[in-house]
């Protein structure tokens, strides 16, 4: 079941891609990162409630200080990519940013003890190959 809602994060995060690039047309990027920001609260608050799983009490506070080095980490690479999005195609932009798939393979090995597969490996190569051949384009 958790590759449904993988797949429909990837098919988001592609909409995500083609829906900034037409919405920043002529706009900072900054500006606009920040009015996506607002929507994207909304929507994540009003899931939480909807779902009943808003019981901020029973946070611990490992639970606060990874939580916000999350929303920090995510603040700033929605900054990064809308001006990468403003500069450069979504076709070049959006697989480099999937990098962050090689990069998430390796780090939760390092950090989270999580086993580095062959698997795994070829997978986080082919992506970081990719990537190279896209920026080289």
């Amino acid at each position: 079941m958790w590759w449904i809602y993988a797949l429909l994060s990837a098919l988001f995060a592609a909409l995500t891609a083609i829906f900034a690039k037409i919405g920043i047309k002529d706009v900072d990027s900054n500006l606009a990162t920040a009015i996506r920001t607002v929507f994207i609260l909304v929507i994540a608050w009003a899931i939480a409630l909807f779902k009943g799983g808003a019981n901020v009490g029973s946070l611990t506070r490992t639970n606060w200080i990874f939580l916000a080095l999350s929303g920090c980490a995510t603040g700033l690479s929605w900054v990064f990519y809308f001006k990468a999005l403003q500069m450069g195609e979504v076709q070049q932009v959006a697989p480099v940013d999937k990098l962050s798939v090689a990069l998430a393979i390796v780090l939760a090995a390092i950090f989270l003890g999580e086993p580095l597969t062959w698997k795994n490996s070829i997978g986080a190569l082919l992506i970081i190959a990719g990537t190279i051949v896209l920026i080289l384009k």
